[in-house]
């Protein structure tokens, strides 16, 4: 499943997923990961949906604020990742953006199942528990127009720090290279949005 343009049925991927063996302890991770805007969290979505809905966690509830990613990565890992790799709960604490702290806890317990996306969902310290790391990517002008118009045009300036968070991040981290698959998040092909994805070279 490499080739440029590819269209697979999602149920395909998760039929992947499920035929794998637990990767986090007994839990099968899958990490979507890629640049804001891309379509992460639509394509998770859909993907859950077709593993049985097990817990969807979003980064978003992780990052503490605007400058937070990095500090992102150490909190899925040592709240989440590390705990189920030990067939411990997992547990984090959401991030409530319009009061700038954190705010109620989230007990994950040991799923079977779990789906993380985000920007740095699958970065180095976690990829290695992941049953599937996925990479959705879309051209840059196609992603910020979806995230202006979604946020507002006064949110301009924090998507322009948070964009340069990003590719410092995937620079350092890799992410695009180790990933098993690799989907287009602005795809031309003709297909199903709800039920089939495209896949990147």
């Amino acid at each position: 499943m490499s080739a440029r343009g590819l269209v697979v049925p999602i149920a395909e991927v998760a039929g992947r997923v499920l035929a794998a063996p637990p990767s986090c302890g007994t839990t099968r991770l899958v990490c979507v990961d890629g640049p804001s805007g891309s379509g992460k969290t639509s394509l998770a979505t859909r993907l859950a949906a077709a593993l049985g809905h097990p817990p969807l966690v979003h980064m978003d509830d992780l990052y503490p604020g605007w400058d937070g990613l990095a500090d992102a990565v150490p909190l899925l890992h040592d709240r989440v990742v590390a705990p189920l790799a030990a067939r411990a709960p997992a547990r984090y604490r959401r991030y409530d953006w319009e009061l700038g702290a954190y705010a109620e806890e989230h007990d994950l317990g040991v799923p079977p199942l779990l789906v993380v996306e985000g920007v740095a969902s699958g970065a180095r310290p976690v990829r290695d528990f992941t049953t599937l790391l996925v990479w959705v990517e879309a051209p840059r002008t196609e992603r910020f127009r979806r995230g202006i118009e979604r946020d507002g045009e006064s949110y301009r300036p924090h998507w322009e720090r948070w964009a340069r968070q990003e590719a410092a991040h995937f620079a350092e981290d890799g992410t695009r290279a180790h990933a098993d698959l690799r989907v287009d998040g602005a795809p031309s092909v003709p297909h199903d949005v709800e039920t089939e994805l495209v896949l990147l070279s």
